[in-house]
């Protein structure tokens, strides 16, 4: 039985190719499903301050990809973005969902854009934030050289903190804090780190998904940090014409996690699109 809208998530697992795949699950089954993916890195925590939001309306469910969070590391480090895909595609079959909502942020972003490509009978809009279909070698470089910096871990949750507001200065400390109690553990040396396989980085290779993209189907929405330049213009443009249906909004001033940064502006701009989209379908 799923939580009632309003009450605690609860934490379920389901096994899928093969490894045992956590999620978080707000509102009532029988509601409108909206999955939400993670960043790299990241964990389906990182949600917890969004997804009661949507937990009236939809059934909300926050997954832990493979190699993070609660979830299994994968023994072959098969960490491509279709690797992921597989397993929300597997997991959305187990769980009988039709009609399903994705809300992707950065490689989740990836993923959502590679399932609802695959699989359009499936998914009924698309929320994308802050990437596009494309990852260049410079990106890949830049998110490898970080997790080599971070390897040794922290001295505290504290230490990590302060970490993540020199690197996040636009979030709130709170939800800073949040993210890295729930997405971090300690080591047998005490060391605090990132609950992740460090082979993840493996699968962090210079990419492009738009035979994927092209076939979409659904209502799609790219929600952009105006001082990111993850997507920059010629791909915008570029999706503008391979997707008639594509909506793009940028957030002045914002950078890659923007709903991180302005939760309520960001929030308001996917019930909306939702609206507009999917409940009143």
């Amino acid at each position: 039985m799923s939580s009632p809208a309003g009450a605690a998530p609860a934490d379920r697992y389901a096994t899928v190719n093969g490894l045992a795949i956590h999620y978080r699950e707000w509102g009532a089954r029988g509601l409108r499903p909206l999955v939400l993916l993670h960043g790299i890195a990241r964990v389906a925590r990182t949600f917890d301050h969004a997804a009661p939001h949507f937990s009236d309306r939809h059934h909300v469910i926050a997954i832990d990809m493979r190699g993070h969070g609660d979830s299994d590391w994968d023994p072959q480090a098969a960490y491509l973005v279709e690797d992921y895909a597989r397993d929300v595609e597997a997991l959305i079959e187990q769980l009988g969902l039709r009609n399903v909502a994705l809300w992707g942020a950065s490689t989740g972003g990836r993923v959502a854009q590679v399932i609802a490509g695959s699989r359009p009978e499936r998914i009924a809009a698309v929320i994308v934030e802050d990437v596009g279909p494309e990852r260049p070698p410079a990106i890949s470089a830049r998110r490898g050289d970080r997790m080599a910096q971070e390897e040794n871990g922290w001295a505290s949750v504290d230490e990590l903190v302060l970490k993540l507001q020199a690197d996040y200065p636009r979030t709130a400390e709170p939800l800073l804090r949040d993210f890295a109690e729930a997405g971090s553990k300690k080591r047998p040396d005490g060391r605090v780190v990132w609950k992740r396989d460090p082979a993840i980085q493996k699968g962090f290779i210079p990419t492009e998904i738009w035979r994927y993209v092209e076939a979409i189907r659904a209502p799609i929405i790219y929600i952009l940090g105006g001082a990111s330049t993850i997507v920059p213009p010629e791909t915008q443009a570029r999706l503008k014409q391979v997707l008639p249906q594509v909506e793009i909004v940028t957030m002045p001033g914002l950078g890659h996690y923007p709903s991180d940064e302005d939760p309520p502006g960001f929030l308001a701009i996917v019930d909306q699109f939702l609206d507009r989209n999917v409940r009143k379908s």
